[in-house]
């Protein structure tokens, strides 16, 4: 006599139904965690891509040594870090020399700027002039001019401020920046468009790149050139070309110095008064650099009234005196000449040092350089990024060259540039070899640029940069759900809420069929016995 084990049928549904509810509710919290995530992610991107941001403008007058532009940028109203996202829509060249020429006849100044001003305010809309910022920057010429002759400098100054304020525009004054403001702001513009301090993210938002390196800044202006470069936590900080410059909330630790009468037109008037002292008749002069057959007159003012050749001028000096150039198109001599414009002793073997005594670190990584070293070796057919044997070998061949083939050769002939894109040439291989001592291997990391994308490579830009926080944002138009940090906290809890409901469906499912292996073995034992 024996007794059968079994259970009743509605036992075991009962069982079935109350193993069934962890499953089920652990599946619908999974289905609702995966909606959630679908969702707030399709809002998020929705509102980022689909509302437009309103737009500022501002305008930046660059008024340098030799000539005057004037730069639109624009960025949205709703700020990226406290710093505009700016990018440059209108250049316009104005007529003329820089303002520094008008140092005994201020009242002019405005002429030149008013059809250049005509274009800006068709570009910008009506209802936008009278919140437009304008800012005037003076550069290499006006710092000259100051230092020669204060009163004059001013009155320019207030010549154009008179004007402006007659404007629509807002205007913010016209000011002389600092050499070593400039080679910063040239710095940061060249960083800037190279995309060095900002990117977007997966979620378009705009965060600093990881393991990105900045871009040294090269510029050749007309009076002066500036060196600026990411020179690392080991150089002394005791030296006042080290400065510490803080954007989009990273700090950068930059060498940066000016060369006053370094500028390619103020190195070569002073070129030009070494050949008038150093020939022995005062008023036809050999010069090497000048094309062969080439024949020019120039008066003693244009070498000598400039600040920079003071200390060159004859004793008997009239700036009235008439001085004959011939051109012989001798590279190597002019080669040889063009080394006297620096004074490479001083430095006394310092491996810290570039010329005249100033203290640079080594250079290190890449280098962009624009203005007039651009300008230069495109004469020659060069742009980017190229070896030194190149450069050297474009030089060569051009200034073989007599001056009836150069108006062949370039694509556009103006008199003043051809006869000096030589000693152009050689002026820069100096100044970057033998000054800033670019070696054969460290020179095709310079790149040669005009500008990146549609903006100029100039220091206006990485001015209008710095302006920009001084401008505040108006009420955001975009109005995100949630901040990007928000966002990241909601997505990452809701995507381990559903990878636990996950491991929990398959912990029931393996229990479920291990229970219904031992459900089996019980039942064949029953039946067995």
């Amino acid at each position: 006599m024996f007794t059968v084990l079994t259970r009743q049928p509605c036992e075991q549904a009962g069982l079935k139904a109350l193993s069934r509810t962890p499953a089920i509710i652990a599946l619908v919290v999974l289905l609702l965690s995966v909606v959630v995530l679908v969702v707030i992610t399709l809002i998020q991107f929705h509102h980022k891509e689909v509302l437009l941001p309103g737009l500022k403008y501002g305008i930046v007058l660059d008024a340098g040594s030799s000539r005057t532009t004037v730069y639109i940028y624009q960025w949205p109203a709703e700020k990226e870090n406290n710093t505009g996202v700016v990018s440059q829509t209108f250049k316009c060249s104005v007529k003329g020399s820089g303002i520094s020429s008008y140092g005994k006849n201020p009242q002019d100044v405005p002429k030149a700027f008013e059809d250049c001003m005509e274009k800006v305010k068709g570009q910008i809309p009506a209802h936008l002039h009278g919140s437009t910022h304008i800012y005037l920057g003076a550069t290499a010429g006006m710092r000259l001019l100051r230092l020669q002759n204060e009163t004059a400098a001013n009155e320019v100054l207030a010549s154009i401020q008179n004007y402006f304020k007659s404007q629509p525009f807002d205007f913010r004054g016209a000011q002389i920046i600092s050499g070593q403001e400039e080679g910063i702001y040239g710095w940061i513009t060249a960083n800037y468009l190279m995309g060095n301090f900002l990117e977007k993210n997966l979620w378009h938002m705009w965060v600093h790149p990881n393991g990105v390196e900045t871009t040294g800044a090269l510029d050749l202006g007309g009076a002066s050139t500036q060196i600026s470069f990411a020179a690392g936590e080991r150089v002394g900080l005791n030296t006042s070309n080290i400065m510490k410059v803080s954007l989009y909330g990273y700090v950068y630790t930059l060498y940066t110095h000016s060369f006053q009468c370094y500028g390619r037109n103020e190195a070569e008037k002073r070129f030009l008064a070494i050949l008038v002292q150093d020939s022995p008749t005062k008023t036809s002069i050999i010069n090497p650099c000048y094309p062969r057959n080439y024949v020019t007159t120039l008066t003693g003012g244009y070498i000598f009234d400039s600040l920079c050749t003071a200390d060159l001028r004859p004793v008997n000096y009239d700036p009235d005196d008439i001085i004959t150039f011939e051109g012989s198109g001798d590279p190597s001599l002019c080669r040889e000449k063009v080394a006297f414009l620096f004074d490479f002793k001083a430095c006394h073997d310092q491996e810290a040092c570039s010329f005249d005594g100033v203290y640079q670190p080594k250079v290190k990584g890449a280098f962009v350089a624009f203005a007039g070293f651009y300008y230069t070796v495109s004469a020659f057919n060069l742009s980017g990024s190229f070896s030194l044997k190149a450069f050297n070998s474009s030089t060569w061949d051009f200034c073989s060259e007599s001056w009836s083939q150069l108006p062949l050769l370039l694509p556009r002939f103006d008199e003043v540039y051809a006869r000096s894109y030589c000693f152009s040439a050689h002026y820069i291989y100096h100044l970057l070899v033998n000054g800033y001592r670019f070696t054969e291997e460290t020179w095709p990391k310079i790149h040669f640029k005009k500008e990146v994308g549609n903006s100029s490579i100039a220091w206006s830009l990485g001015y209008m940069l710095s302006l920009t926080n001084q401008i505040p944002a108006e009420s955001p138009l975009i109005h995100l759900p949630m901040d990007p940090p928000a966002f990241m906290g909601i997505l990452a809890f809701f995507t381990a809420v559903a990878l636990l409901c996950l491991v929990f469906l398959a912990y029931l499912y393996a229990s479920s069929r291990k229970q219904r292996r031992s459900q089996h073995a019980f039942d064949h034992t029953v039946d067995f016995e």
